[in-house]
């Protein structure tokens, strides 16, 4: 496989910056979410949220405090998460029972067997429907136009499943479901492009010109690739465990990011539609989004050394928005408030249907 190099990327970002970048990042002004006044943080979702949230309300919680030893990533080694919160670890997986990635890189001609290690971001989201489940059509939002407008900046196009980059690349082989190929479920395959904003792209020209004609280019755009399904009924129903809430489950969507150009590994997007414990006639919907980032990506600190205005931005700054250059309300900005924009946009979505 060949190597990229998504901390030059962030490297990069900060180079186009001005000199307040050097501020700490607890001084540095936070990306707004879109809606903010109409989410509510939680320290956790409880199976109680269901009786007291009125329509419009988002209850948000990514446990960043209690997910890892350094408060400001709030990222969750792979195998610590599957280990600590199985159920989780195995709904918002590409697959149940994935593992890290395993492959063969080829380094000046020597062939060398490679484990990458990750790091997750799971952040959850609830909120209630004004009608009852059998009034949501699920599959009128498994398709492109939906997509389009959950994040307007991010282009899709339809992707046959043979042209899945696992399926076609041996060098992404590890990507592979064990079970099925990617899409061969009623699924929809869907290749996503976004383009890099505020000073990101001036950012990449300089990272790209550092490296002084060596091969190591950086993108200026995020690429990847996607299924996004309506679940099966068997397999929706196992998903209570998960949400905890003690209704039967009657649907349940998701989009799984099962390849990408750079920085990340995978991604998932799930909603669980439940009827309310207190009326049938309401829908409680419990969403996640799980996003793996490499963890190589976070730990490389020895290329900043040249470059005095990065002494304070390290990769997880950027990457958790925590940085003077995050902008926008999309990847841009940071992944969690991506993550709580997303949310807010299905939300809105189901509500206006």
């Amino acid at each position: 496989m060949p190597r990229q190099f998504p901390a030059a990327l962030l490297v990069a970002l900060a180079v186009a910056v001005p000199a307040r970048a050097q501020e700490t990042a607890k001084d540095l002004p936070k990306p707004a979410a879109l809606v903010s006044d109409r989410v509510r943080d939680v320290p956790a979702l409880a199976p109680g949220d269901a009786a007291s949230l009125k329509p419009g309300t988002v209850l948000f919680s990514d446990r960043r405090e209690a997910a890892s030893t350094n408060p400001e990533s709030g990222l969750i080694a792979f195998d610590a998460w599957r280990k600590s919160r199985p159920q989780e670890a195995a709904a918002l997986s590409p697959w149940p029972g994935y593992t890290e990635p395993e492959y063969t890189q080829t380094v000046n001609g020597v062939a060398k067997q490679r484990h990458e290690a990750l790091k997750v971001y799971i952040a959850e989201g609830r909120f209630v429907v004004a009608k009852p489940p059998s009034a949501i059509d699920l599959s009128a939002f498994a398709n492109l136009d939906f997509l389009a407008r959950m994040d307007p900046v991010i282009r899709h196009k339809r992707l046959e499943p043979a042209e899945a980059m696992p399926t076609k690349d041996p060098a992404a082989a590890f990507a592979k479901r064990p079970d099925r190929p990617w899409c061969g479920a009623g699924g929809v395959c869907i290749e996503s492009r976004y383009d890099l904003e505020g000073k990101l792209p001036l950012g990449v020209k300089l990272a790209n010109k550092l490296e002084l004609g060596s091969s190591k280019r950086i993108a200026e755009f995020v690429s990847f690739q996607s299924e996004l399904r309506v679940l099966p009924p068997a397999e929706a129903a196992g998903l209570a465990a998960l949400t905890k809430i003690d209704t039967p489950v009657a649907g349940g969507l998701e989009q799984t990011i099962f390849w990408v150009n750079q920085i990340l590994r995978f991604g998932k997007f799930l909603a669980v539609m439940q009827p309310a414990p207190d009326d049938p006639n309401r829908t409680v919907v419990t969403t996640y989004m799980a996003l793996a980032i490499k963890a190589d990506v976070l730990e490389r600190k020895q290329e900043y050394a040249r470059v005095p205005v990065l002494k304070n931005l390290l990769p997880v700054q950027v990457l958790m928005g925590n940085s003077s250059f995050n902008t926008g309300t999309s990847i841009s900005a940071g992944v969690p408030t991506y993550a709580r924009n997303r949310i807010v946009a299905f939300a809105d979505a189901l509500a206006k249907r």
